[in-house]
């Protein structure tokens, strides 16, 4: 098998494990960890004995976003945004500006594209551009305790991926997207975005067995059954209205007030801005060391 750099890859019986594996980074998403996955998954998709793709994380998180070790380094945030070099080769090119939601949908439409069902196992922290590869996947399965949540949306841009509206209810998406607010594990199943929570130390046994539950059905009807499901969910506008929300989150970012995260962080340093995005929150780093929920909404 392929040796890579960020990730980690596996066999195990009839499923596939895509492992994010930069656990002193909290596996944020560099350019070449993406790469790697989306090169892994075409590899999985070739091979016959693989049924089920399973994509979890090294250490602590499943990802704590996009990486933004670089933002400090360059004159303005949304010259951070629109100017990225070295960006994976996801098939459709979206040069100039913009072009980094496009970007990101050409890169996720290939799990929705895939023969087989994907699997997000998501575990700790799973914020921002990491909801995005997890929510992406044809199914998520969560730690009780995990924090998922897109807190970019305080002060950074709009999501780049808008697909709260297919996850859940009107009022719970305005309610997340209004304030950057994180839910646990549970309560993400509670509102149907994930599908199952489990304790953390039961995610692994519980995503793999059900990996080969459904590795059970042969895999021609597996792939019907996914583009059946697919198919419906693009005539009711997925793919539009995705597209959509990738052209507003462009305009967010040259908005006047675009630019002040990646101010404070080239100033003071990337923790700096994100203790100034969510300090009037209370919450992810802010929080108190004794909050009951320190990485999730504390207003209560």
């Amino acid at each position: 098998m392929t040796q890579y750099a960020d990730i980690l890859t596996e066999k195990k019986n009839r499923h596939a494990i895509i492992q994010l594996n930069r656990p002193e980074k909290m596996n944020a998403l560099s350019h070449n960890l993406r790469a790697e996955v989306f090169d892994a998954l075409k590899s999985f998709e070739d091979d016959a004995d693989v049924k089920v793709i399973i994509i979890r994380g090294s250490g602590r998180a499943f990802s704590a976003g996009y990486d933004l070790s670089g933002i400090s380094q360059v004159e303005d945030e949304r010259d951070y945004v629109d100017r990225r070099s070295g960006l994976p080769n996801v098939g459709p090119i979206h040069p100039g500006q913009g072009q980094w939601p496009q970007h990101l949908l050409s890169g996720y439409w290939q799990i929705w594209e895939l023969t087989k069902p994907v699997i997000s196992q998501v575990h700790g922290y799973c914020l921002a551009g990491g909801t995005e590869l997890a929510t992406m996947c044809d199914l998520m399965f969560i730690a009780e305790d995990a924090i998922i949540g897109y807190p970019p949306v305080r002060a950074m841009t709009s999501v780049d991926i808008l697909y709260h509206p297919w996850q859940m209810h009107q009022k719970k998406v305005r309610e997340l997207l209004y304030t950057g607010d994180s839910l646990t594990g549970l309560e993400a199943v509670d509102v149907g975005w994930a599908n199952r929570a489990v304790p953390v130390d039961k995610l692994c046994e519980t995503t793999e067995k059900f990996a080969e539950r459904i590795a059970n059905i042969d895999g021609p009807m597996l792939t019907m059954t996914k583009r059946q499901v697919n198919r419906t969910y693009e005539i009711m506008g997925i793919r539009t209205a995705l597209a959509a929300g990738a052209d507003i989150q462009a305009l967010s970012a040259v908005r006047p007030e675009g630019g002040e995260f990646g101010k404070i962080a080239r100033e003071k340093g990337l923790k700096a801005a994100l203790d100034w995005r969510d300090g009037p929150f209370n919450d992810y780093g802010t929080a108190p060391k004794d909050s009951p929920r320190p990485n999730a909404a504390t207003w209560e």
